[in-house]
């Protein structure tokens, strides 16, 4: 199944910025848990090897032993597998909280139980010498309650900070709970017909940009050159033709009287 065939539908709660990488205490969670087991542990094998308070017998229970180190060594061993499986801010914080007060009761409570166990505390007295009693007293409390202490805050710090590689969601929560589950089918839907390749229409010509003449300005005739025409169109016009009129005959008429005569004109037409 290809990756385009499948939902991814991831189930983890809703508040992405609530949780981390899985990886964020896990360090911190095992030492803890080492440190819990030794110190829940040592007050009982301790007597094997010289490394004891009174009373120094192997496997021998008391109520000191029980309130002032199985007590808090379980809380750090709680605390420290909290760490290492939580992926969730609220968790980690309260895992770190437990462990923190894991390792402080390992610090104060041997001195605190001097108010209800007398000048020698619950907890009893370190056997062997002035150095090996140091030794005893920073392996079964101080000590060991200071880097309990150490390593829980240091888990509270890095739930509580919010890194750059918190911004972007990171890994999903829980990898198996995420299911996948087959797309839903799509609907075939039939091939749309092609439509018909129309032939390019031939492109038309462009007509040339019409420029426009410029307009001259009317010629304003001076009277200098419509005179010079009015006598060119007088020596071009031919002249005109003369009719000669026929020549009068006169007829002699006699007249009476003393030898006169009149003479009488007509004009022939």
């Amino acid at each position: 199944m290809t990756r385009d065939d499948t939902v991814v539908r991831d189930t983890r709660p809703r508040g992405g910025a609530m949780y981390v990488t899985r990886s964020r205490g896990m360090l911190s969670g095992l030492l803890l848990v080492l440190l819990g087991i030794w110190g829940a542990i040592i007050p009982f094998v301790g007597p094997y090897f010289s490394y004891a308070y009174t009373p120094d017998r192997a496997w021998a229970w008391t109520w000191g032993r029980f309130w002032l180190e199985v007590l808090p060594g379980a809380a750090a061993i709680v605390g420290g597998l909290m760490l290492i499986g939580t992926a969730h801010r609220a968790v980690g914080v309260f895992a770190g909280w437990l462990a923190s007060a894991a390792g402080a009761w390992f610090v104060v409570g041997p001195i605190l139980s001097r108010l209800w166990g007398g000048s020698t505390g619950s907890a009893g007295v370190p056997v062997g010498g002035t150095t090996h009693q140091v030794l005893e007293q920073i392996g079964f409390f101080s000590g060991l309650g200071v880097v309990i202490l150490f390593l829980a805050a240091q888990a509270l710090g890095r739930f509580t900070v919010r890194s750059v590689r918190d911004i972007v969601p990171t890994e999903t929560y829980r990898r198996d709970t995420v299911v996948t589950e087959p797309a839903a089918t799509r609907p075939v839907t039939e091939p749309v017909a092609a439509r018909p390749v129309t032939e390019p229409v031939a492109a038309r010509p462009v007509a040339p940009p019409v420029v426009e003449r410029e307009r001259t300005a009317p010629v304003v005739e001076t009277e200098r050159e419509r005179t010079a025409e009015f006598e060119g169109n007088q020596v071009a016009t031919p002249p005109a033709e003369t009719v000669q009129a026929p020549a009068v005959e006169h007829e002699a008429t006699p007249v009476s009287g003393e030898g006169a005569t009149r003479l009488h004109t007509h004009r022939t037409p």
